[in-house]
């Protein structure tokens, strides 16, 4: 009889590694038991392994399930696992097989709706993972999966583009001081962040893709998930602790990747996170107020080598100035608490006001 774990076996040594291996064959099962594991080696991906005659059948989805129907995700087919892998989280060392962090992102029961060499359906009942998805076969190990079901009720796609809200410009502060919040005018590139997947999608004011020129800021993608989330910010470069235009006017549109990295290390690039437009499948631009989208950022606990949430000042316009004045920064801006995002328009709802 085949044993069914041994190309698992080849590729491990038990004396290297963390994870389980078993030394024998597995014993047969009829239990429908899953795992989904988060799994952060040379690239982010998550496993997703399925209990069948004794082993886990399992694939590596880069991206992640599917969380509607708008889209289908790659599926690698990789090698059976053992069943004791159902449990297995930790730090499989650099140079193995797999080499990174493991955790454990859902687990449950399924049904498989259908079973053949070239097709998997199957329905989810996890803590965090529910539906009907079908894993289809495209060449070799090449699968991709798609959700068949309806998202879960109030589910939005994530938006394919949505065009920064701008301010008006001013001359002093509002009269109505407690009813607005200041953030710093940090005089660098607008930007909007699309984090799903593990990835992120740098968007510039115009649209247009600007990804490629910013590597620094794509391990944001990774640290936030599997949360997915549409962010408002912009890009800035500091001499020291002062923001410096002039030196992120250095970072041009890169020749090749290799050209980008060189960019980033002699003059790195921060993204300055300031608003929430989208997270997890609920638009906050039109029914969520300002202080509310800045609670949940909040939440989200943005904090990186490159990338943070800077902190804003509900009331206190006089002396959100005097820290920008104190920071070299042109001006501040004013949002009113209660105001919602208006995407593509420039509004009095928010105020650029000059330091003077």
């Amino acid at each position: 009889m085949t044993d069914r774990l041994d190309e698992y076996r080849r590729k491990r040594d038990a004396r290297r590694t963390p994870e389980p291996v078993p030394p024998g064959a597995p014993a047969p099962s009829d239990r429908r038991r899953f795992v989904i594991q988060q799994h952060h080696a040379r690239s982010l991906h998550w496993d997703v392994r399925l209990e069948r005659d004794g082993v886990l059948v399992s694939f590596a989805v880069p991206r992640g399930l599917p969380r509607d129907r708008a889209r289908n995700n790659l599926a690698k087919h990789t090698e059976d696992h053992p069943l004791e892998y159902l449990d297995f989280a930790g730090e499989i060392p650099a140079g193995e097989y797999g080499g990174g962090r493991m955790t454990i992102h859902d687990r449950g029961t399924y049904e498989a709706d259908k079973w053949r060499d070239d097709e998997i359906g199957v329905t989810f009942h996890g803590e965090r993972t529910n539906g009907r998805y079908v894993f289809f076969q495209t060449g070799g190990r090449d699968w991709m999966v798609r959700r068949m079901d309806p998202a879960e009720p109030g589910w939005e796609a994530m938006p394919e583009a949505v065009p920064p809200m701008t301010p008006t410009r001013t001359t002093g502060l509002p009269a109505d001081d407690a009813d607005w919040g200041y953030e710093m005018d940090w005089g660098g590139r607008r930007v909007t962040a699309y984090v799903s997947g593990g990835r992120v999608r740098l968007a510039d004011a115009d649209g247009d893709d600007v990804t490629s020129w910013y590597p620094e800021i794509r391990p944001l993608g990774p640290a936030l998930a599997p949360i997915e989330a549409v962010l408002d910010g912009e890009i800035v470069a500091f001499d020291g602790s002062r923001p410096a235009p002039e030196l992120l006017a250095r970072r041009k549109a890169p020749k090749d990747s290799a050209a980008a990295r060189r960019a980033a290390e002699r003059t790195p690039a921060h993204l300055l996170v300031y608003d929430l437009l989208w997270l997890e499948g609920h638009s906050t631009v039109e029914l969520v107020r300002y202080a509310e989208r800045r609670e949940l950022l909040d939440g989200l606990a943005l904090a990186g080598d490159h990338w943070q949430t800077p902190p804003y000042f509900p009331g206190g316009g006089e002396f959100a100035l005097e820290a920008a004045r104190a920071q070299g920064l042109g001006g501040i801006v004013a949002k009113r608490l209660d105001s919602p995002y208006l995407p593509g328009r420039r509004s009095r709802l928010w105020l650029s006001v000059p330091v003077g």
